[in-house]
């Protein structure tokens, strides 16, 4: 295991409280890349397409002239609600994956709708779905992530989530034995996996093959409990710090880059701490001892 060079680390605009393109309260993109820099930090995923440049030569220039590399680009589907969905998801796949894949990215993040707004909070749908609404979401992730790959040659990364309706072990166990390794596998996000109670070294260790890309982030196990119990919506929990700067919340995250640098040093760790709705001072430091305390708590962990 020594010789193993560890996986690549990087961040997201995520990490400087970024969900929108163009909300005037986040942090400016150019403050955001030279931020990274500062930070110490490689690798970055585009975040919210239209946050940062989407012509990719201005985008490659931006990059390019900082050091920087994209791993990644983000989408969001809600294919169990049917057929009217995939025109939907391929529009935004065109947008992200059109300029991600230019960049050199190889990977999409793909978010399930959540069945509780993260905006207005508002409860959008059951929380649960049926048979059939499985159906629809598997096929439709398949289909997604067979067009990606032949279309762009991009892999798709599904991310369980809060308030969504794949967020438990149990969930994201049935979605991984419904969807097809071959299209379909996970970018699994410590923190939103561990939200639910879930052990993401478990989950590494009984579906290794199906572990394409993480996001890292910790719980602020204080707060979980009260979350959990008087149901606050996502958002408002992030607003209060529910995701808190490591190591001071679950899950470790030695033990998660170690098994998953074990299966393969080339697989993406994208530091993803939200924080919306935070002053755009406060990211910065927070992104650097958080980089800081990773590459001193595990030897798995590379900057390019």
């Amino acid at each position: 295991m020594s010789a193993n060079p560890g996986l690549r680390i990087g961040t997201a605009p995520d990490s400087w409280g970024v969900w929108f393109p163009d909300d005037p309260n986040q942090v400016p993109w150019e403050r955001f890349l030279d931020e990274v820099v500062a930070s110490g930090y490689t690798w970055i995923e585009l975040g919210p397409y239209g946050y940062l440049p989407t012509d990719p030569n201005q985008l490659a220039e931006e990059l390019g002239k900082r050091g920087l590399k994209l791993s990644a680009g983000t989408v969001f589907t809600g294919f169990h609600k049917g057929e009217g969905q995939w025109q939907r998801a391929w529009e935004q796949a065109l947008n992200v994956a059109g300029l991600a894949s230019q960049l050199g990215a190889e990977h999409l993040v793909v978010i399930p709708d959540l069945w509780r707004s993260d905006a207005t909070s508002e409860v959008l749908e059951s929380r649960s779905l049926d048979d059939a609404q499985w159906k629809k979401l598997a096929a439709g992730h398949d289909k997604l992530g067979k067009a990606l790959f032949e279309e762009f040659g991009m892999k798709q990364q599904f991310h369980s989530h809060a308030d969504s309706h794949i967020g438990t072990y149990r969930e994201v166990e049935r979605f991984l034995h419904e969807t097809d390794q071959q299209f379909t596998n996970l970018c699994l996000d410590t923190g939103h996996f561990a939200y639910y109670g879930g052990d993401n070294v478990k989950l590494i260790e009984a579906y290794p093959e199906r572990i394409g890309y993480l996001h890292l982030k910790q719980v602020d196990q204080t707060q979980l409990f009260d979350v959990l119990k008087n149901d606050i919506p996502f958002a408002q929990a992030v607003s209060d710090g529910i995701m808190i700067e490591p190591p001071n919340g679950v899950p470790d995250l030695a033990p998660i880059i170690e098994a998953t640098a074990a299966l393969d040093p080339e697989i993406f760790a994208i530091v993803e701490q939200d924080m919306y709705g935070c002053s755009v001072d406060t990211p910065f430091p927070i992104a650097k001892r958080t980089r800081e305390h990773i590459f001193s708590c595990t030897r798995m962990a590379r900057v390019n």
